[in-house]
């Protein structure tokens, strides 16, 4: 399956909400657990109303992952990145994961973040999916709350490094 990177318009908010909400529920099993508090949290946000908000900001750049057959192409993966070089966004389909779509997006997502001269991104990452960031560069600076009640991964790459110490702090600090 071809996979294409593009920006997203507001146009694929629906499916972009779909996305989200079928990568969360399916995808992210292992990480919520099926726990109806964590899920309900999770998802809270995850409306079409606010998928079209994070669109239209002018701080974020928005991409979609599409593939399928030409002429059918569905919304396979979405990512963001805002101006201050976090990414809060990040989901594939769960039944095309390992299938190079996610690289896709954090490889165009690290291209804006340096045309904005943002030398280091970060995110929150549930612990399921830490380790496919790792393996593409981002250390993993420990364990983060997310604001919907999960503990998760804070990770963080700096983007001019070639090489990135495996355990480095995200402030650059010492200890």
């Amino acid at each position: 399956m071809g996979i294409e990177i593009r920006h997203a318009t507001p146009d694929d908010a629906p499916a972009v909400c779909e996305l989200l909400r079928r990568s969360i529920e399916e995808g992210c099993v292992l990480d919520h657990g099926g726990r109806p508090e964590i899920l309900q949290a999770w998802l809270g946000n995850k409306t079409t109303q606010n998928v079209l908000g994070w669109l239209s900001s002018s701080s974020n750049f928005a991409l979609v992952a599409e593939g399928g057959a030409a002429g059918a192409r569905d919304v396979v993966g979405f990512a963001l990145l805002n101006q201050a070089g976090k990414v809060p966004l990040c989901y594939v389909r769960p039944d095309l994961l390992r299938n190079g779509v996610g690289r896709a997006l954090l490889v165009a997502l690290e291209a804006q973040a340096r045309a904005w001269n943002i030398s280091k991104v970060y995110m929150q990452s549930p612990g399921s999916a830490s380790g496919f960031f790792e393996r593409l560069g981002y250390v993993n600076a420990g364990k983060d709350k997310a604001c919907y009640g999960l503990e998760c991964d804070f990770l963080w790459k700096h983007l001019d490094a070639e090489t990135v110490p495996a355990r480095k702090r995200f402030c650059n600090c010492s200890q």
